[in-house]
């Protein structure tokens, strides 16, 4: 264990997180061998794998129970034929994200904040995503096209936040981000900065001491994470998260109600729980984005009021997450009534 200032910094290098990242399972036949999976027990999965390939690294994957076709953790990275399935009133472009981009790479939707496509690539692929059909090849963003979304967050002062998403902004290497977070803070209107990941759950030693001394002391650096369920919150992640808060990270999670993965209001509170003993704030509970391909995991309005309406009786209310769906053209997220 290293020790810098006041901050416990595990020593994690570069190498070891990218080694991690690119032995990640990559194909449904290593999905099944390394979970002691029957192949032959899902219909139509090879189909898929190249309309939305599989990515589930290793350090993910042991969280999950071995020979359960239905663990929470698996459904979220293992194709399903339901997935062939076209389904009314679901696009590829379910937020309408591409009316909202001034220019390649940046999306401008709501008032005083943009996001910033920092990367194209993710660390794990999840069956759900609203962007499984984003066109990443045309997004895959060189310095040059970085500094045009730099200069136009310079020329609107109302921009006061910026949320590096992606894919994963933390696919990229330290020292990438290290350009691109301190062009970011030179801009004097920039308070916050805001960074949508996945990756410090799905590969936790990608939090090393190179990214941790990276971060800001000018900007309020705000970490949104997602986890959909508490099994995904192991030691390892744990420790990861304490290393964040230590370094003057704000941890927030957002998590989407999933049918067959969390649309219970005990997983819901035990996830929140368990958030919470690992230094993170419940933050949104997002109904499903109509995404073609992911029907199967829709959970309906009113069954998501009635479960916040059993999770609010058990909780504390700062460990009680927004109900929320995002509509294309709102200027925020729509709150959601909750059925008492």
């Amino acid at each position: 264990m290293k020790h810098q200032n006041t901050l416990n910094i595990v020593d994690r290098t570069e190498h070891s997180w990218q080694q991690q990242l690119s032995g990640a399972r990559r194909s449904f036949a290593e999905l099944c061998t390394f979970l002691d999976l029957a192949e032959d027990s899902f219909d139509g999965v090879m189909k898929l794998e190249k309309q939305f390939p599989i990515i589930a690294p290793d350090p993910y994957l042991s969280r999950i129970v071995k020979g359960d076709p239905r663990d929470p953790l698996l459904l979220q990275v293992l194709p399903q034929a339901a997935e062939l399935i076209s389904t009314p009133g679901y696009s590829d472009d379910p937020l309408e994200e591409a009316n909202a981009s001034p220019v390649q790479g940046l999306i401008h939707k709501y008032h005083g904040r943009v996001l910033l496509v920092a990367s194209a690539a993710c660390a794990i692929h999840c069956r759900y995503c609203f962007r499984r059909h984003f066109p990443y090849q045309e997004n895959r963003l060189q310095r040059n096209q970085h500094q045009q979304a730099l200069d136009y967050m310079a020329s609107n002062s109302d921009v006061q936040e910026v949320i590096l998403s992606g894919g994963d902004p933390l696919t990229l290497s330290n020292s990438y981000l290290s350009w691109l977070i301190q062009a970011i803070t030179e801009l004097p209107q920039i308070h916050t900065l805001r960074i949508h990941t996945r990756l410090p759950i799905v590969i936790p030693d990608r939090v090393d001491e190179g990214l941790l001394e990276l971060l800001p002391s000018r900007l309020k650096i705000v970490m949104v994470v997602h986890c959909n369920h508490a099994n995904e919150l192991d030691e390892n992640v744990k420790a990861t998260m304490e290393q964040l808060t230590s370094a003057g990270v704000t941890l927030l999670n957002q998590s989407v109600l999933l049918k067959g993965v969390n649309d219970d209001a005990a997983v819901l509170a035990q996830l929140s729980q368990r958030l919470f003993e690992c230094g993170i704030l419940p933050y949104y509970l997002h109904l499903l984005d109509p995404v073609q391909g992911a029907a199967h995991f829709d959970a309906s309005e009113k069954k998501a009021g009635n479960l916040m309406a059993a999770v609010i009786k058990v909780l504390p209310g700062y460990l009680v997450p927004r109900l929320v769906r995002e509509r294309p053209g709102a200027a925020s997220k729509t709150p959601l009534p909750v059925v008492t």
